[in-house]
């Protein structure tokens, strides 16, 4: 009998431990502090962002789209200066920030233009995560945000 609830004892200690690291196998993204500047042109526009991922997986933000504008576009910001790239990372555990002066969206052939107080839809494509609407506000064209970034 003995032998038998050491061998349940271990089995059951193995089915805990095997759960305890299952959750850290794929991203778990969320994103906080969105907003865009009321743009100042009719054909072009900023967006700002914090996506954190909580999970063990790294992921990509791989596109973005929104009926604001003809296209959304990916920018990264090195060495003072800006150019389009087809992806940026969202470690695992860690954070994406888009933020002014650094990584960016870039919204082209506005199909509006955006006022302060509207909400802008916009949906954020994942390599591994799919698709992720959000709700970005329109701040005044000179917020800065005071947390998030």
């Amino acid at each position: 009998m003995r032998r038998w609830a050491v061998r349940a004892a271990v089995l059951a200690c193995g089915l805990v431990l095997a759960g305890c690291g299952s959750d850290d196998t794929t991203a778990d993204l969320s994103v906080s502090a969105a907003y865009m500047p009321q743009p100042v042109s009719d054909s072009m526009a900023a967006g700002f962002m914090t996506i954190t991922n909580e999970g063990g997986t790294k992921d990509e933000l791989t596109s973005v789209t929104s009926d604001v504008a003809g296209s959304v576009t990916v920018h990264e910001t090195a060495g003072g200066a800006m150019r389009e790239t087809g992806s940026l990372d969202v470690p695992a555990h860690g954070r994406l920030v888009l933020a002014s002066g650094g990584d960016h969206l870039m919204f082209e052939k506005l199909t509006r233009k955006p006022k302060q107080g509207e909400k802008v839809t916009v949906e954020l494509h994942f390599a591994e995560s799919g698709t992720v609407e959000v709700e970005m506000p329109v701040e005044s064209a000179t917020y800065t945000p005071m947390t998030g970034h």
